[in-house]
Order: structure tokens, then C-alpha cells, then sequence
């Protein structure tokens, strides 16, 4: 089967009938997708599985975001490729919470007329209907303190965004929409991240996202991580396997104490498992990750 070359408005009604940007959680569906039946998206493509659901990556800038937003424990979702509504619409955030605003909030067309923003169309099949703009990625929150929900939207671009101005004005709505319903949003490019953390994220996401260790061996890999700091990460893994299922458990538990913060380290660090780990401070480590700390390309 052939991918769609382009986007017209039967290829929006379809994504409609489908119930895209509809859902939670696991049951939760992109509006766009690494399928054959959508059009190609311009960077290199990614299909990432976490908590039950592949989560649809449209580049390489898009994977390292994601796996930069699955580090805070404190996230109760994570929903990629998220549709802005046309037309005045409920807060998002209804989908999870009833404490959420109730209000109706403006779309992306009137949004667009405030701000003086031609709002995008598409055009084909002899037809033309309002493009509906996505935000790359939203997570949802528990925030620490009352345990409410909260919503986090980023927007991930190439280092090229600000040199054409319809990609700003894009951005601008975008920006706007979620500060509409009170939503902080975020622009992530490659400035405000380091590629080599990034590398490390990738390299060890398929044990930090694995199945959750038992807190015994979790705590087990943090003393022995803490006690051993000249140790190599194949001597440290080794020293967690007398204890575990398995090898690749112990490796599971190593990462998922870094990932978590537990056990704080430079993630500039390079592949090689011969070389320790470099233990830094709570907040050099949170401060690599630049959705913990809020750091956007957005002026």
C-alpha cells in the first residue's frame, strides 16, 4: 500500500472518522501517525511503545523531547501529535479531571483573527477546509502538592524555525491557544538540549522504560551505584545481577535509578559500559532535561 502523497480535506474527514486526538492513556489515538496511510512526514520517523500504546515520533527532535518528558515521575500521560480545536471547545484537561475548567475556550480560527494570523487551509478532491493545527506533545501532571492535574504542551522544531515567518506566525497560535485554557508551552529545539544527553536517553530508554523494577532491587542498585562511584557500569550491572531475575533486569534497575533522578549522573557520558558513572547534584541532573526545567527556544 502506497503513502498518501498529501494532505486534502478527505484525508482530515478521515483522520475525524477514525476518532484521531481523541482518548487517554493507552486508548488514546494520534492525529498524525508512522502509517502508510498518512503523508510523509519530513524527518526520520519513530514508533516508541510505553504504557500499553506506541507513541508516534515524526522525528528524531520529536523522540528525544518524548524521551526527555517520561523522566519526571510525577507524569500521568504523555500524548503525542495533539489536535487544537477550530471552534470554541472544553479544556482538554476534561478528559482527565473533573476539576478542570469548565468553560468553553477559542479555538485556533478565532484565535487566529486576534492575532491577525491567516489561519492554514487545505485544498484538493475540488474542496478546501481549515488545516488543523497539532501540537507535538502534551503531558499531563500530578502536581506534588494537591495532587491535582495540570497539562504541559511542547512544540518541537528545527534549529530553522524562526527563519520563515509563516512558521513563527504557526507558532504564535499555537502558543496562544494553550495559553488560552492556562497550559505553560513549551518550544524545544536543538539549542536548549544537549545531543549527547539526548544519545545517552536514547541508548538506555529501552531499560529505563521497561517494566518497573521491585523498589528492593531499585534501592538495591542505588546503594551499590553509591558505594561503587569508580566502578564501571558493566562491573555496577554485574554487582545488581547477584540479586535479580536477570541480566537485563539489573540493567533495568541501573537506568531506572538514573532516570528517575535516584541516582544522579552526567548523561553527557558516552556509550563505552568500561567507563563509570559521574555522579553530579540533584540539580546539575534535572537541569540537562530541559522540559524539568522549562527552557524553551520561545522569545
Amino acid at each position: 500500500m502506497r503513502t498518501t502523497k498529501r494532505f486534502d480535506p478527505g484525508v482530515l474527514d478521515r483522520f475525524e472518522r477514525q476518532g484521531r486526538g481523541l482518548g487517554t492513556q493507552q486508548n488514546y489515538m494520534p492525529w498524525h501517525q508512522v502509517t502508510r496511510g498518512d503523508p510523509a512526514s519530513s524527518g526520520r520517523s519513530h514508533l516508541m511503545h510505553w504504557h500499553g500504546r506506541l507513541r508516534h515520533l515524526l522525528s528524531d527532535l520529536e523522540w528525544g523531547a518524548q524521551l526527555f518528558g517520561l523522566m519526571p515521575a510525577n507524569v500521568e500521560d504523555s500524548i503525542e501529535q495533539v489536535p487544537l480545536a477550530l471552534e470554541f471547545a472544553g479544556h482538554p484537561l476534561l478528559a482527565y479531571s473533573a476539576r478542570a475548567p469548565q468553560c468553553a475556550m477559542p479555538g485556533t480560527l478565532e484565535l487566529a483573527r486576534e492575532l491577525c494570523i491567516r489561519h492554514p487551509r487545505v485544498h484538493g478532491r475540488g474542496r478546501s477546509q481549515n488545516w488543523r493545527l497539532s501540537t507535538d506533545l502534551v503531558l499531563v501532571l500530578r502536581d506534588s502538592s494537591d495532587r491535582a492535574l495540570k497539562m504541559l504542551a511542547i512544540a518541537v522544531k528545527p534549529s530553522s524555525w524562526a527563519e520563515r515567518r509563516r512558521t513563527v506566525d504557526l507558532l504564535r497560535l499555537e502558543r496562544a491557544y494553550w495559553l488560552a485554557r492556562d497550559v505553560e508551552w513549551l518550544l524545544i529545539t536543538p539549542e536548549v538540549s544537549s545531543k549527547s544527553v539526548v544519545l545517552t536517553l536514547r541508548r538506555t530508554c529501552q531499560w529505563a522504560l521497561a517494566e518497573t523494577v521491585p523498589a528492593g532491587l531499585f534501592d538495591l542498585a542505588v546503594a551499590i551505584a553509591l558505594a561503587n562511584p569508580w566502578a564501571t557500569v558493566t562491573a555496577l550491572i554485574e554487582a545488581i545481577e547477584k540479586y535479580a531475575e536477570s541480566r537485563h533486569q539489573a540493567q533495568c534497575a541501573l537506568w531506572q535509578a538514573v532516570w528517575s533522578g535516584a541516582l544522579p549522573i552526567s548523561l553527557e557520558r558516552g556509550w563505552r559500559p568500561q567507563e563509570p558513572l559521574l555522579r553530579i547534584s540533584d540539580t546539575v541532573f534535572w537541569a540537562q532535561n530541559p522540559i524539568v526545567s522549562r527552557r524553551s527556544a520561545w522569545i
